[in-house]
């Protein structure tokens, strides 16, 4: 999902989470995701993935 253009919204503070809409093969999917660190450094922790829906394929095509 993220090698590909993809749209970013930040969701909350803390912990700092984060909701993306990016290409998985041939459609749009959003996930939600939160930025942890631990003593090796940063860690991508996948909260939540669907199919994106109308409004979010929207917010994508408005902002990628």
């Amino acid at each position: 999902m993220f090698s590909r253009p993809y749209w970013l919204d930040r969701r909350c503070d803390a912990p700092e989470q984060f909701l993306a809409v990016g290409w998985v093969h041939d459609r749009l999917y959003s996930v939600i995701f939160e930025v942890r660190e631990d003593a090796e450094g940063e860690i991508l922790h996948l909260v939540a993935l669907w199919k994106s829906t109308k409004e979010e394929i929207r917010l994508y095509e408005e902002n990628s």
